[in-house]
C-alpha cells in the first residue's frame, strides 16, 4: 500500500480543505459541478442548489435549529437570456441595502455599510453552530466555511480569528448562507464537488475602510492557491463567502469531470451590465464507471540527494498536496548518478508542491506537465476482525470487477498490537470486506 492513505487521512484531521481522493467515487455517486464563469457569492451558490431541486420550504426547516429571525425570500429572476434563482435575507425592521455593483450579499468584515453598530464575532457565530441541534456533517462543514473566512479576514486586518466582527445584517447573511450550503450539499446527497477556476473582476470597492481593490484582500487570501482566471469585468465577481465556500467544499478544480448529467441550476447575483449573465451555473449528476481529472506531474533531476533523507521528503510533499511521489535511479551528464523525483498533484496545489521540492531539496529548476487521468472509481470501508478495525480500499474495475486492498498502517499497528502475523491480518480484513461487498452491505 502507498503511505499516501495514513497521511491524506492525518490532513483529513487537521482540517485540510481537500477531502478524498481524485475519482474515490463508486459508480453513481453524486458529484456537483460548479462552473463559476461569472464568479462566486454565498447566495448565488444557495440559489444554485435550490434551483437542482432543493425544497425551499427543507431548507428553512433546516436553518430553523439556529433561532435566527429573518426571512428567507426567493424569485425567479432573468440574468441575460437565463432564468435564475435569487436569495436574498430579510431581517425584521432592517432597511434593504441599495443594490451595487457586486453581488447581493457581502457578509464579511468592512465589506459592505449597513446602519446596524451591533452585530457577532467569530467566536460567537460558533459558539451559536455549536450548540444548534444541526446534523452533524452539516454542523461540521458550516464550522470549517466560517473558519476560513475568519482565518482570511484576521489575516488581512491583523486580529485573531475569533476577533473578526461580522455586522449584523452581514452576520446573518453569512449564517445563513453558509448554513444553507451545507444543509443543501448534505440534503442533495452530494459527495464530491468539482468547479471551474473562478472568473475574478477588477476595479475597486468603497468600504468602511476606504476604498479598496478587487478582489477585496479577504476574497483573495482564501482564493490563495486555488486556480482562477479574469472575468475582464470592472467590479466584484467573488465574494469572501463565496470564496470560502469554494475553499472549504471543492474537492478539485478542472473542467467538468465525466458524469451523467441529471439537473442544471442557476443561481443569480444582482442584476448588472455584464459581459456574462451574473449566475453561478451548477450542474448535478452521477459518476460513471471511469473518473476523469486533470493532474500535473512535477519532476526534478537531482545529483546530491541523500538516499536516507527521502522519507522526510516523501512526507512533506504529501502532506502539501502530493497524491503520488516516486524516485527513479538516472545516470545524468558527465556519468554522474543520480535521482529523478516525481510529484502528481492536483493543478490547485502545484505551487504548495513545488514549495516543498525547492525547500527540502538542492533543485534549481522542476518541470511541470498538466494532463488528463482516467481513474477507476473507489471507496473505503472499516471492516472489524478480532485484530480490531481496519480500513480497507474497494476498487470497481471497468467491466464490474471488484478488488479490495486492505490498508497497510491499520495492519500493520492491529498486527503489532496483538502479535498475529502482518500477513494474516490483512488476509482477514481483506476476507472481511468481500463477505461484506458479497452480502450487498
Amino acid at each position: 500500500m502507498s503511505r499516501r492513505s495514513s497521511t491524506a487521512s492525518r490532513r483529513r484531521r487537521s482540517g485540510a480543505r481537500r477531502t478524498g481522493s481524485p475519482g474515490a467515487l463508486a459508480v453513481g455517486a453524486r458529484v456537483l459541478h460548479l462552473d463559476t464563469f461569472s464568479g462566486i457569492a454565498g447566495n448565488m451558490f444557495l440559489g444554485a442548489l435550490i434551483d437542482l431541486g432543493l425544497p425551499t420550504r427543507e431548507l428553512e426547516r433546516g436553518l430553523a435549529p439556529l433561532g435566527l429571525d429573518f426571512r428567507l425570500r426567493v424569485s425567479r429572476v432573468r440574468r441575460g437570456p437565463l432564468a435564475a434563482r435569487y436569495v436574498r435575507v430579510e431581517l425584521p425592521g432592517a432597511k434593504r441595502p441599495r443594490p451595487h455593483a457586486g453581488h447581493d450579499h457581502e457578509p464579511s468584515h468592512g465589506q459592505r455599510t449597513h446602519a446596524h453598530p451591533h452585530g457577532r464575532s467569530f467566536a460567537e457565530i460558533r459558539r451559536l453552530l455549536s450548540v444548534a441541534k444541526l446534523e452533524a456533517p452539516v454542523r461540521e462543514r458550516a464550522l470549517a466555511i466560517f473558519e476560513a473566512l475568519a482565518a482570511a479576514e484576521g489575516h488581512v486586518h491583523g486580529v485573531r480569528p475569533e476577533r473578526v466582527h461580522f455586522h449584523e445584517v452581514g452576520a446573518v447573511d453569512a449564517i445563513v448562507d453558509v448554513v444553507g450550503a451545507a444543509f443543501g450539499l448534505a440534503r442533495l446527497g452530494i459527495e464530491r464537488v468539482s468547479a471551474t477556476p473562478v472568473a475574478l473582476g477588477g476595479g475597486s470597492i468603497d468600504t468602511e475602510h476606504g476604498r479598496l481593490p478587487v478582489p477585496a484582500p479577504a476574497t483573495l487570501e482564501l482564493l490563495r492557491g486555488l486556480p482562477s482566471v479574469p472575468a475582464h469585468a470592472d467590479f466584484e465577481t467573488v465574494t469572501p463567502t463565496g470564496a470560502a465556500i469554494l475553499r472549504s467544499v471543492v474537492d478539485e478544480f478542472g473542467p467538468m469531470p465525466a458524469l451523467t448529467v441529471e439537473r442544471i441550476g442557476h443561481g443569480a447575483g444582482d442584476a448588472r451590465p455584464s459581459p456574462l449573465p451574473n449566475v453561478l451555473r451548477a450542474v448535478l449528476g452521477r459518476a460513471g464507471s471511469l473518473g476523469r481529472d486533470r493532474v500535473v506531474l512535477l519532476e526534478t533531476n537531482l545529483d546530491d540527494l541523500v538516499p536516507e533523507h527521502f522519507d522526510h521528503v516523501m512526507e512533506r510533499l504529501f502532506a502539501a498536496g502530493a497524491l503520488d511521489v516516486s524516485l527513479q535511479h538516472l545516470q545524468m551528464k558527465k556519468n554522474r548518478p543520480g535521482f529523478l523525483v516525481r510529484a502528481l498533484a492536483r493543478p490547485a496545489e502545484r505551487t504548495l508542491v513545488a514549495r516543498v521540492l525547492f525547500a527540502e531539496t538542492s533543485s534549481l529548476g522542476i518541470r511541470i506537465t498538466e494532463c488528463e487521468r482516467l481513474v477507476l472509481p473507489r471507496e473505503e470501508r472499516r471492516v472489524r476482525i478480532p485484530q480490531g478495525a481496519i480500513r480497507v480500499k474497494v476498487v470497481r474495475g471497468p467491466e464490474g470487477g471488484v478488488e479490495v486492498s486492505a490498508e497497510y498502517d491499520d495492519c500493520r499497528r492491529a498486527a503489532l498490537r496483538s502479535g498475529a502475523p502482518l500477513r494474516e491480518v490483512v488476509r482477514l480484513a481483506e476476507a472481511a470486506a468481500r463477505a461484506e461487498l458479497s452480502k450487498g452491505k
